[in-house]
């Protein structure tokens, strides 16, 4: 346990925290597919899609990503293509290559055996603190504390402390953090094994995530209420200034025989986001203007929001918009529909053909029987 400094929490405390916390937890957390499992390659998959992105988002990926890689050696073997296709939603692709990456170097130098503690698991491409931590806790009960968004507004807000981004704030949160943490690894129990520092960990997360929000925290029904120094909103947290931006795309179809095409252009394999994924043709907002759109909608990217209005040519031989690409032409290519859901769309893309019908929306997959 770290040594105790002056502002952290007390030992009485620490205790009455825990006790009421997992009490809360047991009875209260949510059902989520990957809660409760031993599987640390599960785990790490789920703590990396959970990463700035809604549980909501995840669960939609989660269960068919591991249908495709069921484990970590079928991860490593797949081409990234594949692995962005699965991924094409989710955002923030750069962890999809990462989490590639890592399995392909833990196949080739560790025999495909996932680290069981957070200081080798940092070790590997991709891998930082957060993950590390998270993965070594819950499938490997290594009391060793998790500490993200969530975690340290809970923590923050239970101390009383002001939000402070400098080096001496952020080891306080990490002092507090630990503190909590309890200090034994997985452990026999009646009805199973107990793993008290992974159940912390997700419990101090669960809370942060469905209790003690940013805004209009639900402080009438927290666990740990009388412990808590701020018991509403943080007045030092900041609201998060959001940009807005205009965008315009293109949709073109053609048809080849029996088969509707579309057209898609390639991110180049530089750019700082979303590199080498499939996107409708963006269009110069000069070469819409006075068109009516197909479509209107708000997509966002981190804290940018895109206006974005999506545009089809008028008719077979109207091709002014598609010249006004301005694209390469080896940038652009015409795929089959049939063929959409296994290319590595972004996320936009993905919705604008959803709303299209061009998209089609895959149901759960039903393992065939073998013939007898």
């Amino acid at each position: 346990m770290p040594t105790a400094a002056e502002g952290d929490l007390q030992l009485v405390q620490i205790h009455h925290f825990r006790r009421k916390l997992m009490h809360w937890y047991r009875t209260a957390a949510r059902e989520l597919p990957w809660r409760g499992t031993r599987d640390p390659y599960r785990t790490w998959v789920s703590e990396v899609m959970l990463q700035q992105t809604r549980v909501a988002a995840v669960l939609a990926h989660y269960e068919r990503f591991l249908r495709m890689f069921p484990t970590l050696l079928s991860l490593a073997l797949a081409p990234e293509a594949e692995i962005l296709a699965a991924w094409s939603g989710l955002g923030y692709y750069r962890r999809a290559r990462m989490l590639h990456k890592a399995a392909q170097f833990l196949v080739s130098e560790h025999a495909g055996v996932i680290p069981d503690n957070a200081a080798e698991l940092r070790m590997l491409p991709g891998v930082g603190e957060y993950t590390a931590a998270a993965i070594a806790s819950i499938a490997f009960g290594e009391s060793v504390a998790v500490v993200d968004g969530n975690v340290e507004r809970v923590l923050l807000r239970i101390t009383g402390h002001a939000e402070d981004k400098t080096a001496t704030g952020r080891n306080f949160v990490r002092r507090q953090a630990a503190l909590l943490v309890p200090h034994k690894r997985l452990a026999p129990h009646p009805t199973g094994e107990t793993n008290a520092a992974g159940d912390h960990n997700q419990a101090m997360m669960e809370l942060g995530a469905t209790l003690c929000l940013p805004r209009g925290p639900l402080c009438l029904h927290c666990p740990v209420v009388d412990l808590c120094r701020t018991r509403g909103e943080h007045s030092a947290l900041p609201r998060r200034m959001q940009k807005s931006h205009p965008a315009a795309f293109l949709v073109a179809t053609r048809k080849r025989g029996i088969t509707t095409e579309v057209l898609l252009e390639r991110r180049d394999a530089d750019a700082s986001l979303m590199p080498n994924m499939l996107e409708l043709p963006p269009l110069p907002m000069d070469a819409v203007v006075g068109r009516e759109p197909l479509m209107r909608l708000r997509h966002a990217i981190t804290n940018t929001n895109y206006y974005v209005e999506i545009h089809a040519e008028g008719n077979t031989r109207d091709h002014t918009l598609r010249q006004a690409v301005p694209a390469s032409p080896d940038a652009l290519s015409w795929q089959p529909v049939p063929q959409l859901r296994s290319l590595p769309l972004t996320g936009l893309a993905r919705k604008v053909l959803l709303r299209l019908d061009l998209l089609a929306v895959a149901g759960p997959q039903t393992p065939q029987r073998p013939k007898t």
